[in-house]
């Protein structure tokens, strides 16, 4: 094999490890900043939710709700919660 196609490969094989380890630390962050004391990181974190449906999503957010005191956040999560429900059926 030429050894540069060999060195390509083994770079694309150490970026995709990699950008699977930063997509799992930002999950991460964007849970636990989904109950921040900072109205904005929250809001953010609704932001990133809100793009990626799943069942486990469904139910943080539905914890979150319960969880809110600020009315527009926890408004925004219901309407979250809702299209994600309407969307994984």
């Amino acid at each position: 094999m030429n050894s540069r196609l060999r060195v390509a490969l083994v770079a694309m094989g150490f970026g995709t490890v990699l950008g699977a380890v930063l997509a799992q630390h930002s999950m991460g962050k964007h849970r636990r900043d989904l109950f921040s004391p900072h109205p904005l990181r929250r809001l953010s974190a609704l932001g990133y939710l809100n793009g990626r449906p799943s069942v486990d999503a469904v139910r943080l957010l539905s914890d979150y709700v319960s969880w809110e005191a600020h009315p527009m956040l926890r408004r925004r999560a219901e309407g979250i919660i809702r299209r994600m429900e309407a969307k994984l059926g």
